[in-house]
């Protein structure tokens, strides 16, 4: 069995009849007649049920088509896959990507991406909430956190880089109020919260899950100040004000932690959540481009060049996670 056989007997059961079967083929009734009834012969199955009004498929049939199906697109597949090999890669990529992360980081490596391969076109939509990847179009989204547990059998998923929120404030409000060697020590502070994503039921944010480096355990802080808001950036302006204690993703405050802006506070704790993820609707085999994007994300991000030498509440130079002596 060939790829015209697979072409005929879907086209068969498509039209119902096996003149408009001819016809989408583009050959002579006769020659679908023929076709149809030899390859019946060659596997000892008949396949259709001929009526004067209508050609319907048997359960072999039914069988069969499904089969060529998949078998059909297969083909598409590998060809498809032959053709960029020898050609530059060309088309459109459609990402979605968080607003903070997509505009600071996301938004420069896709620009790179589209310089190294100018055939692709690279379109980006910055979005608060993750949208419904096949239905709405999207060939795959960068995320903080994984795949929704609705989606994960429909989806795949790939971490591109650790996230850990980080406590900081800026040296001026430390100086004034003097730098917090416990997190017993933070209720004495002004803690400035986010309040993102809408405040959902079961949402707490005057507790922040902190925990120690190198330890499972997660430590519920409660903290509370007279600043929050739902704007992630509003708060890291109160806090480079001087204002108070924040907690904020290392991504989103490299520039402050490494100028001196912002410093490390209680700089053995940490909140480990929201990886940052490649997610992509399910496909037997994705094109070219996204998967030449793909890996061009993972060697962008896996090193989490957002974490230069920073200074710690002491004023000493150390790296993001580094241990801050008494």
């Amino acid at each position: 069995m060939d790829r015209p056989d697979l072409e005929l007997v879907l086209a068969v059961r498509q039209h119902g009849s096996l003149v408009m079967a001819a016809r989408a083929l583009r050959v002579a009734p006769s020659a679908v007649t023929k076709r149809l009834a030899a390859l019946e012969a060659r596997l000892g199955l008949r396949l259709f049920q001929r009526t004067t009004r209508r050609v319907s498929p048997t359960a072999e049939g039914d069988t069969l088509c499904e089969r060529a199906v998949h078998l059909l697109r297969a083909f598409d597949e590998m060809e498809a896959e032959l053709r960029e090999r020898q050609a530059e890669p060309a088309g459109p990529v459609r990402l979605a990507a968080t607003l903070g992360f997509g505009r600071r980081w996301v938004g420069p490596a896709l620009a790179d991406f589209q310089t190294r391969h100018p055939g692709i076109q690279v379109q980006l939509q910055l979005t608060e909430q993750l949208p419904d990847l096949a239905v709405e179009g999207f060939d795959g989204a960068v995320w903080l956190w994984n795949a929704p547990s609705e989606r994960a059998a429909e989806w795949v998923s790939r971490r591109l880089a650790a996230n850990q929120r980080v406590l900081v404030a800026a040296p001026g409000y430390l100086k004034q109020h003097g730098t917090p060697r416990t997190l017993e020590e933070l209720a004495g502070h002004s803690c400035l919260v986010v309040r993102e994503n809408g405040g959902g039921p079961g949402q707490r944010f005057d507790h922040w899950r902190l925990q120690f480096s190198g330890h499972a355990q997660v430590k519920h802080v409660p903290v509370s100040g007279p600043l929050s808001s739902n704007s992630g950036e509003m708060v890291r302006d109160w806090c480079l004000a001087g204002h108070g204690i924040m907690l904020r993703s290392l991504w989103d405050i490299a520039p402050q932690l490494a100028s001196g802006e912002l410093v490390r506070v209680l700089p053995d704790h940490a909140m480990q959540d929201a990886d940052i993820h490649w997610l992509a609707p399910y496909r037997s085999q994705a094109p070219r481009r996204i998967r030449l994007l793909v890996d061009f994300l993972v060697e962008r991000f896996r090193h989490e060049p957002w974490k230069p030498v920073v200074r710690t509440s002491t004023g000493r130079r150390a790296p993001p996670g580094s241990r801050q002596k008494p």
